[in-house]
């Protein structure tokens, strides 16, 4: 099994990286943003949940197939990034939907909370980019002697997901307190609704055009 030192050092590493923004951070505050904070929560269980399916494939070995794959790495890559154009322009779509002074305090809440984790779920397990972390990564933590090191992979696999839920949620919460001085006007809110619809669209733009490799 994995040792302390590898496990704490592995945790410190994934925490110093989580807490940098990058994508997840984006894709987290631009949901809080257009759907509010119970949408946002639910996003970044979604989003983590579906980092998990990653996790597996990297420990059995299948992530480095799809990470060293040009073909299967662009698919994967373009998949996600048009499910982030889609979600950011239905968020502008329906910027105004329930903004009126009397509904705004609870606007923007998603009426199915199943609906937008299944959406966090496709986002997070459609980054490529995780699935190289993933082959790049945990491999130098592990110790073949000690054996299991599919097992070992897994549990730090699981380790990086509960640091990102936690590290994600804290972004979910700051971005729903900005959001709530919005909802006091159905102008602002509208705008901040077509504002982080505007980051979703944004990153998969710049995830499509990403390199191939990364």
């Amino acid at each position: 099994m994995l040792e302390a030192q590898a496990l704490i050092g592995f945790a410190v590493m994934s925490l110093a990286l989580i807490v940098i923004p990058g994508p997840s951070v984006l894709f987290v505050i631009g949901r809080t943003l257009a759907l509010g904070r119970r949408g946002g929560l639910l996003s970044v269980v979604g989003n983590e949940l579906g980092g998990l399916p990653l996790v597996l494939l990297v420990s059995i070995g299948l992530g480095g197939v799809v990470a060293h794959s040009a073909p299967l790495f662009l698919a994967v890559k373009l998949l996600g990034a048009a499910y982030l154009v889609y979600l950011g322009l239905q968020a502008i779509r329906h910027r105004r939907a329930g903004a009126d002074p009397a509904a705004v305090a609870g606007a923007g809440e998603p009426e199915s909370p199943w609906r937008t984790l299944a959406q966090g779920f496709t986002v997070g397990v459609t980054n490529p980019k995780t699935i190289v972390f993933f082959v790049a990564v945990l491999p130098q933590f592990v110790d073949p002697a000690a054996g299991g090191v599919p097992l070992q992979m897994a549990v730090l696999g699981v380790v990086f997901t509960l640091i990102a839920l936690a590290c994600d949620a804290c972004w979910a919460l700051m971005a729903s307190a900005a959001r709530a001085w919005f909802a006091t006007s159905p102008r602002r809110l509208s705008s901040m609704r077509a504002t982080g619809g505007g980051l979703l669209i944004g990153m998969g733009a710049t995830l499509a055009l990403a390199p191939a490799k990364s």
